[in-house]
């Protein structure tokens, strides 16, 4: 069975690591896509305006393959590829962490950076409380009246829920259903016939 379950976070949580003056808040977010991440991070940099850093990472979708990292001045992979070392040590998507850097007028050197960055990193995903979820597909059904009955046995046995319902000589309805379950679904029909569902997107 292809998988469709993934662990991310329920709400925001937050994370401090100091040393030798320089404080590093983190906040990690749950995120469902890149225009969300772009928000947080516009409001996040107008927030700690006068922060030196603002360094994050993110990793997006159940197949954990889409990912970005950013030190934001920081010298190279010193910030962006430890924060998201601890999303992947928690296994971990649909999430984003930013790391607030605060100078405290002494330099850590790499080493220092690459542990304080996790440091904070790892103190808000300890905080976090974290879910399991499941990818799904929205779908709509194109199908003839005479196959209504079919139809809805089909979805009262799969247990899947419908709306925006139009039973007609042509009849139409939106649902929900698990990508696991999305192959299943489909073989209820024959491919020939007058049933087709279509992908709208993942819910």
């Amino acid at each position: 069975m292809e998988t469709d379950t993934f662990l991310t976070i329920e709400s925001l949580s937050e994370g401090l690591y100091k040393e030798k003056g320089s404080r590093f808040l983190a906040f990690a977010h749950p995120v469902q896509d890149e225009e969300g991440i772009q928000l947080i991070l516009e409001s996040t940099r107008k927030k700690y305006h006068d922060a030196r850093h603002h360094c994050y990472a993110w990793r997006l979708g159940a197949d954990l393959a889409h990912f970005r990292v950013n030190d934001d001045g920081e010298p190279t992979n010193s910030a962006g590829k430890p924060i998201l070392g601890q999303i992947q040590s928690f296994q971990l998507t649909n999430v984003l962490i930013i790391v607030v850097r605060y100078f405290g007028g002494t330099l850590l050197g790499v080493g220092g950076l690459i542990q304080a960055y996790k440091s904070a990193s790892m103190e808000a995903l300890k905080n976090a409380k974290i879910i399991e979820q499941h990818l799904f597909f929205t779908c709509s059904m194109n199908f003839l009246y005479d196959d209504l009955g079919h139809v809805m046995k089909v979805l009262k046995d799969m247990d899947l829920q419908q709306w925006d319902q139009r039973f007609e000589l042509d009849c139409e309805l939106k649902l929900k259903v698990r990508k696991s379950q999305f192959t299943k679904l489909s073989d209820a029909f024959r491919p020939d016939g007058s049933v087709k569902i279509n992908v709208l997107q993942p819910a």
